[in-house]
Parts: C-alpha cells; structure tokens; sequence
C-alpha cells in the first residue's frame, strides 16, 4: 500500500530512488505494526509527511536556535550529560528527541540508538521508531474512528501545523483511493490445469521462498503495476491487471 509512487506524490521533489527508500521502510514498518487499511495509511503518513516537511528531512536542522540551547541539560529529556543536546537532537520522521527516548525506542527495537545516535535518521530505522511511537499511543484504533485532531495531539501534544496535516491526510486519502487494487496472491502448481492455487497466507516456502506477509509487501512494493514475469529469488512474478498477484517457481 506505501509505494514508492505514493511517497513521490506525497512530494514530487524526492528522487526516485529516495522514494523507493522511503516506502520500502515504510511499507516493512507499517505492516508490524498493523497500519494497513486505507485509514489507519492515510493517518500515519500525513503524520509522518508534516513533521519530516513531506520526508525532505529525517534530521532536525540545527542552528542552534535559541529552543534547542535549551535542549542541553534537560532531565525531562535525559540529557545529563554534557553535549547530549545536540548528540540527541531530532531525527526520524516523528522526531526522536533526547537521550531518554533514544534509549526507550532503541530497547523496544533492539537498536544501538544511543550509542549511534545518527542510526534515527535511516529511513527504514525511523519508519520503525515512528511506528513504535503509533502503537505505543494506541494511534490505529483512533485512526479506524477518523479521529485525526487527537491523533495530531498525541503526537504534537496540541495542534501546531493543523491545517497542513489535515490537507495532507486529505490527499494521501485520495491518492490511496486512486490506487490499484491489490488482488488474490495466487500460486502456480506444476501439472494444474487452469487458475493457479490462492496462497494459504502460511509461512510455507515455495520455490525456495519462505512466503510471508512481509514478503508479498515487497513484492507489491517492488511490482506495483501490472505486468511480468519478473525474476525475483527463486521466483517468477506477474501482477494482473485485477491486481492478482500471481508467482511461480522458477525451473532449477
């Protein structure tokens, strides 16, 4: 669903391959943590497109201004150790901010956040941070009731650029309406006749493949408009004009 398409529409300025970055983390990020109606899409990027100024920045331009002066020294944030204020500024597309929320978020990933700070600013890293933080806010279920004004407050903590996240959340819902739909995944046996097998959605492997949600993500992300075959691992790819896709093991 969060293609590389989708993020250059977002913003028509990012280079293909920054777009193709950037959903890839996304699209990985989104689907654990379970983002992946149309609604609960369209809440999350405009989020995430406002604070990152349409994902031009993954880092808080530094100054410094007189505000992030004041980052030095402040035990709300963590930062009790000299220069923390600058080593722990914002990054990510939700602005990881100060030594205690690099610790939380790299515990809760499993990252070395605090000791490679710079690591917040990878998108596929701040795709995870940002989907940590949308889970730890309990931000789908407000999503599902389209509820975008305290979704912005549990983010903003008030409303600071309402009127720009809610003209971006409208037209991310309008670019996710326009698109393809997405089909059956359909598996070809050898020796069937006619439509090829529906995938079970178990972990099986196929032609070498372990199959998995995550798998199939990328697939979509890779293969977003119909066509083929595409050779991809032990894979063939097709994509139907239905939006069916359609995979077949490639002869050893």
């Amino acid at each position: 669903m969060i293609t590389a398409s989708l993020i250059k529409a977002i913003n028509p300025q990012l280079p293909e391959a920054r777009c193709a970055e950037i959903a890839s983390g996304l699209q990985t990020a989104a689907q654990a943590a379970q983002i992946t109606t149309p609604a609960r899409v369209a809440a999350f990027l405009a989020q995430l497109a406002h604070e990152s100024c349409g994902f031009r920045y993954s880092e808080e331009l530094w100054g410094p201004t007189a505000a992030q002066r004041r980052y030095e020294g402040r035990r709300d944030l963590g930062n009790t150790q000299k220069g923390d204020g600058y080593r722990f500024r914002g990054r990510g597309f939700i602005q990881l901010t100060g030594r205690h929320n690099y610790q939380r978020y790299g515990f809760t990933l499993g990252l070395p956040l605090v000791e490679q700070p710079d690591l917040a600013a990878r998108p596929d890293v701040a795709a995870r941070v940002a989907a940590a933080y949308w889970t730890s806010a309990g931000l789908n279920a407000l999503a599902d009731a389209g509820n975008f004004r305290e979704i912005t407050r549990r983010i903003n903590g008030g409303f600071n650029g309402w009127d720009d996240r809610v003209k971006r959340w409208e037209a991310i819902k309008r670019l996710l309406a326009a698109q393809p739909a997405q089909g059956r995944v359909l598996l070809a046996i050898p020796g069937r006749q006619g439509d090829p097998q529906e995938w079970n959605g178990k972990p099986d492997p196929y032609g070498g493949v372990p199959l998995s949600d995550a798998l199939i993500s990328q697939l979509r992300l890779l293969y977003p408009q119909p066509g083929g075959p595409w050779q991809y691992q032990g894979l063939r790819v097709w994509v139907r004009n239905n939006g069916d896709l359609v995979l077949d093991k490639t002869q050893s």
